[in-house]
C-alpha cells in the first residue's frame, strides 16, 4: 500500500487525532465539544461529525494553516482570517481531509465572546482511548448547553439522548447553579424546559 491509499484508509479516529495534531503543533488551547467530547462522560456512539473549539491568536493563523496543510486540509490563512473577523455568527472553519472527505468543523474564539472563553477554562483533561489519546474536551455542563442549544436549532433527538447519557454518568457532580445561570444567560431556559421533561422521561 502507497502513501496515498494509507491516506484514504484514514478512519474517523485517526482523522481526528490529525486535526488535533495540527491544532497542538500550532500551540494553540483548544477543546473538542460534539458527539465526541460525550465519548469521554458515556458510552461512544457512532458519528462523523467532528467538532473543535480553538482560541486562536491572529499571529498563528498562518501556522495553524501550514500545520493543516501538512496533514492533507487545504484551509488557506485569508479563509481563517475571514471567519475569525466576521461580526456576527458562528460559521467554523470546514478543515476537510482531500484524500477521505472527512470533515472538522473547528470553532473559533472571538473577542467579546465571555461564554466560549469560559468554556475553555474549564476544559477537562481526558484520556479517549489508543487512537486519539489525551486531549481536552468540554465539561459536562458546557456541553450539555451545547446540545440544549443545538437541539433549539434542529430538534434532532440525538442531543437529548446526549444529555441524558452525560446527566446519567455525572449524576450528582454536576453543577447545576453554573447550568442554569448560562442557560439565562444564553437565553436557552425556555428550551430546557422542553429538553429536561424529555430526558427525565428517558431516565425514568
Amino acid at each position: 500500500m502507497n502513501a496515498d491509499d494509507a491516506k484514504r484508509q484514514l478512519t474517523f479516529e485517526q482523522f481526528a487525532r490529525l486535526v488535533l495534531d495540527a491544532v497542538e503543533a500550532a500551540e494553540l488551547e483548544y477543546l473538542i465539544g460534539g458527539a465526541v467530547a460525550v465519548w469521554a462522560y458515556a458510552e461512544p456512539r457512532t458519528t462523523r461529525d467532528f467538532d473543535v473549539v480553538v482560541n486562536l491568536p491572529g499571529n498563528r493563523i498562518r501556522r495553524f494553516s501550514e500545520e493543516l496543510v501538512k496533514r492533507d486540509m487545504l484551509v488557506p490563512p485569508e479563509v481563517i482570517l475571514d471567519l475569525l473577523l466576521q461580526p456576527e455568527g458562528d460559521l467554523p472553519i470546514n478543515a476537510i481531509h482531500l484524500y477521505t472527505g472527512l470533515k472538522a468543523d473547528i470553532f473559533l474564539q472571538r473577542m467579546g465572546d465571555d461564554y466560549r472563553a469560559t468554556t475553555l477554562a474549564r476544559r477537562r483533561s481526558v484520556d479517549l482511548g489508543s487512537t486519539i489519546g489525551a486531549t481536552y474536551v468540554h465539561a459536562p455542563e458546557d456541553l450539555i448547553l451545547n446540545k440544549v442549544h443545538y437541539f433549539s436549532i434542529s430538534g434532532q433527538e440525538k442531543h437529548i439522548r446526549d444529555i441524558a447519557a452525560i446527566q446519567a454518568y455525572c449524576g450528582d457532580q454536576l453543577d447545576w447553579p453554573y447550568l442554569h445561570f448560562w442557560l439565562g444567560q444564553l437565553g436557552l431556559q425556555p428550551v430546557w424546559d422542553e429538553v429536561q421533561a424529555a430526558v427525565d422521561k428517558l431516565l425514568g
